[in-house]
């Protein structure tokens, strides 16, 4: 899979996740994936959800991953969420 199809929610507005994946889904692309970690995950659902509402009435979701990752911080390694969410266009 292309890097490019990839889109990693962080701490910018909603609106600019889900222009990203239109914006990959209106190139060509028929799989987009979104990625996010810790409280951005919500954000992530909500981007998915916007995205196939209001923008691609097509889309369908594939594989949604969920899992644990541990990071090293000033503290010690902490386990941090994290999600990967398959849109795929039909």
């Amino acid at each position: 899979m292309a890097e490019e199809n990839v889109v990693f929610v962080g701490k910018k507005p909603t609106m600019n996740y889900v222009l990203a994946v239109v914006t990959q889904f209106n190139s060509g692309a028929d799989l987009v994936i979104l990625k996010a970690r810790g409280r951005a995950i919500s954000k992530a659902v909500d981007v998915a959800e916007i995205v196939r509402n209001r923008f691609v009435p097509t889309l369908q979701y594939g594989d949604v991953k969920i899992g644990t990752e541990s990071l090293q911080g000033d503290k010690g390694d902490t386990n941090v969420s994290s999600i990967e969410i398959e849109l795929r266009k039909e």
